[in-house]
């Protein structure tokens, strides 16, 4: 038999609000109409989860879900961010514990082939009367309503690229007795999870209540720790694409319990020592997953700054209320830590100018809230090479340290051609060349006459051309000199050129990029000889007027 066309206005769908319910594909038992779509917004009391299995899944198979499908929402639905998944075939999807009081699931059939869709059954998931257990969807009962069982809602099985996990009643005290496993998977990478509170009731070896964390999907694989007290458990990292956390509580003393949450390891938290490099937001250019902190550290050798460009950035825009980056940003601390010195906070859709570090490591940090996601944003950056430049009125001097350059030939270091190649001076690389050499050139700008040439680092490998160039500049006659990073991780798309280094200083011989006023000794004795000159002509005027 063949299912009915869909009629005008089929009724599916719709806002699910009571603590517990259960919905099912149209027609169920029967085959689902053609070319149908139905959106159900489960909506539970907020600080609730929602736990949600299916009984019954049989929808048209295709390896990319491209005809018939279901797809699972953490939140408010056809927000990419909060997506948690799309499912077709004979597989029933695992069963579901949302971050928030919020799901949306939306099925949809095309115009061949149809099968009896499914039957699924939701439930609020804190207050009394529930118990929860990680049960694949195989052996449950066909009567969706036999899927509680008696006590406090926790656990569950958890896919997507992040996301949170509270302990039951969380941030009330926990029930006694209480059994919670988590099953963390299907991101495809290794896990970070991360405490933001713990409060489990103390005791030695932890015998009473604890958290345990298992490197997999069961507690047969290896654990990685045992926690209980008040201390917060130290961020773990998974060595395969799952993690098991299982909280138990015995018959008496609780606590406030406890908040935490994970996320791919793989995307989400990268450290950077290379000279230069490229990253974006997860799954960029499509959109960011919702309930995420990505931490990004970029860590050069000593003395080097880091210059970081925005490529492309579109984030959740400002609050309407406060006019700041209060929901997904983006924040940049000069250092490694975010105690750090804040060199940025951005979000919405901004065209931003380059900035630039004070020291030698940096950190950058993404924050997204619980829905609303964006396409996320793509930066390069490059490590500003320590050196000093200055000038005389006819000469560019130049030094960099060799041990920030040290696996590079000083003929890897040359200023306009590379036949004005740096020589090695005790710790340094030197260039001392006149400006009527290596390809010099005199320009006006704001209407003064400054002298130019670029400076080449190669740090090319092999086939693959890696050159940075800087842009010296002098002005003769206040023999100020200056140093401009203009291109590096790619010239076609670096156009924006920032003086990174307005002058320099020596600070007990270290070179520090800050902008100099050399006083040269050849200016004082320039000035005396025409002073001496002047005087030699009136003695020379008043010895013939006396003649």
């Amino acid at each position: 038999s063949h299912p009915p066309l869909c009629p005008p206005g089929i009724k599916c769908g719709g806002v699910l609000s009571a603590p517990s319910g259960n919905f099912s594909s149209p027609n169920f038992p029967g085959p689902y109409p053609y070319e149908t779509e139905c959106t159900w917004l489960i909506v539970v009391a907020e600080g609730s989860s929602i736990l949600l299995s299916f009984s019954h899944f049989e929808l048209e198979y295709h390896a990319a879900c491209a005809y018939d499908y279901l797809q699972v929402y953490n939140g408010a639905a056809r927000d990419q961010g909060n997506l948690l998944g799309t499912f077709c075939g004979h597989s029933p999807p695992p069963p579901f514990s949302s971050a928030w009081h919020v799901m949306a699931i939306v099925f949809r059939s095309d115009r061949h082939v149809a099968k009896r869709g499914f039957a699924a059954a939701y439930q609020k998931g804190s207050g009394e009367g529930w118990q929860w257990r990680s049960i694949h969807p195989s052996v449950l009962p066909h009567h969706p309503h036999h899927l509680c069982l008696p006590a406090d809602a926790c656990g569950g099985q958890l896919t997507g690229l992040s996301g949170e996990i509270t302990s039951p009643r969380y941030p009330e005290s926990y029930p006694n007795e209480a059994e919670c496993r988590w099953s963390i998977g299907g991101a495809g990478g290794p896990l970070t999870l991360v405490f933001t509170d713990f409060q489990v009731e103390g005791g030695q070896g932890c015998t009473f209540d604890y958290v345990a964390l298992f490197d997999g999907p069961t507690t047969a694989a290896p654990r990685l720790g045992r926690y209980c007290g008040s201390a917060r458990p130290p961020r773990t990292v998974s060595s395969a694409p799952h993690l098991l956390i299982l909280f138990k509580s015995d018959f008496n003393i609780g606590g406030r319990g406890f908040k935490a949450h994970f996320y791919s390891a793989g995307e989400c938290q990268e450290v950077f020592t290379t000279i230069k490099g490229n990253l974006s937001s997860p799954r960029y250019p499509n959109f960011y997953p919702n309930n995420l902190k990505c931490q990004w550290s970029i860590r050069l050798p000593l003395r080097y700054r880091v210059k970081v460009f925005f490529l492309d950035m579109e984030l959740e825009g400002r609050s309407s209320l406060t006019g700041g980056c209060d929901y997904d940003h983006l924040a940049a601390f000069d250092g490694g830590a975010e105690n750090g010195s804040l060199l940025g906070r951005w979000c919405g859709r901004e065209t931003l100018a380059p900035i630039t570090s004070r020291s030698n490591q940096l950190l950058l940090v993404l924050h997204t809230d619980r829905n609303t996601a964006k396409r996320g944003f793509s930066i390069a950056y490059v490590g500003v090479v320590p050196m000093n430049v200055s000038c005389t009125r006819t000469e560019f001097h130049i030094q960099i340290p060799v041990q920030s350059l040290a696996q590079l030939e000083r003929n890897r270091i040359y200023l306009g051609t590379p036949s004005c190649a740096a020589q090695v001076v005790g710790g340094n690389f030197k260039i001392h060349t006149r400006f009527d050499t290596c390809s010099t050139e005199s320009q006006k700008r704001n209407n003064t006459s400054v002298v130019v040439s670029t400076l080449y680092i190669d740090f090319s490998v092999g086939n693959q051309e890696d050159i940075h160039q800087y842009e010296v500049q002098c002005e003769p006659k206040r023999k100020e000199a200056s140093v401009t990073l203009i291109a590096g991780p790619d010239p076609s798309r670096l156009s924006q050129a920032e003086n990174l280094v307005d002058a320099q200083q020596q600070d007990r011989g270290a070179m520090d990029a800050r902008e100099i006023k050399s006083q040269d000794t050849s200016d004082i004795i320039f000035i005396s000889i025409c002073i001496l000159a002047g005087l030699l002509m009136v003695i020379a005027v008043v010895g013939l007027v006396l003649l």
